[in-house]
């Protein structure tokens, strides 16, 4: 795929797609990713962000330990709770619906000179989102997410709102983010999050103590991400509703 014409010290919007998907169980995500990823190496898709839901799992990182999680028995009400072990970094977390999950499939070299500053621009995209709704996202040193006061304890730690884990093959994501809206917190208090010990986890809804529109966050993740990562959205598909 050419690099479009831009002026010296300023790059000119590169192409992207959107996909927009229902409530989905996370293999076939996965094996979905997993083609687009294919199409995105061959430079026959452009670099395409796809945003859904997932039916309720836990998935385990490359740095799960068995303690993060205790074979899901921890989970209130959850011992049919699906595990799915990943290949994506970082350790467990919890998919649920109301939760936004945003699955990049970009060249890499395209946007940042590797996979730290690529966190860090995940990061620029929620705290922005966030931002749109009067709340204040914040980065923590040496942990990878997107963290807020927490609305249960304001002046003790920040508690999490958005989980970021990434693979790179061939110079192309997969994987991302996910982004807490009015997803059911309640597994997460059976894990530890991420990996992070003592780490709550809270959602939009809760820091506003009042409802949000995933599907309004998912129109404002698009936006931001495009200005963040400079892409000029030329294709998209929207099937939202339950799949």
């Amino acid at each position: 795929m050419r690099s479009l014409p831009h002026q010296p010290g300023v790059r000119s919007k590169l192409p992207g797609a959107v996909l927009s998907l229902p409530l989905m169980d996370y293999e076939t995500a996965r094996r979905l990713q997993w083609r687009l990823h294919d199409e995105r190496v061959s430079d026959v898709r452009p670099d395409t962000l796809v945003l859904l839901e997932h039916e309720p799992v836990l998935t385990l990182g490359r740095t799960t330990k068995r303690a993060h999680w205790n074979g899901g028995d921890a989970v209130p009400g959850r011992r049919d709770l699906r595990v799915i072990e990943t290949e994506r970094g970082g350790s467990v977390t919890y998919h649920g619906p109301g939760q936004v999950v945003g699955y990049p499939i970009v060249k890499l070299r395209h946007f940042c000179p590797g996979p730290k500053a690529y966190m860090r621009m995940l990061e620029e995209v929620i705290i922005r989102v966030l931002s749109d709704w009067g709340i204040e996202g914040r980065r923590v040193d040496k942990f990878v997410g997107v963290w807020v006061n927490d609305p249960l304890d304001p002046a003790g730690a920040l508690a999490k709102i958005a989980a970021m884990g990434v693979k790179i093959v061939r110079g192309v994501t997969m994987h991302g983010f996910a982004l807490n809206v009015t997803v059911d917190l309640a597994p997460f208090s059976g894990i530890v999050p991420c990996g992070i010990e003592g780490c709550r986890v809270t959602s939009m809804a809760e820091v506003l103590r009042g409802n949000v529109e995933p599907d309004e966050v998912r129109d404002r993740i698009t936006r931001r991400f495009g200005d963040v990562f400079g892409l000029n959205w030329q294709d998209s598909r929207h099937e939202r509703g339950a799949a």
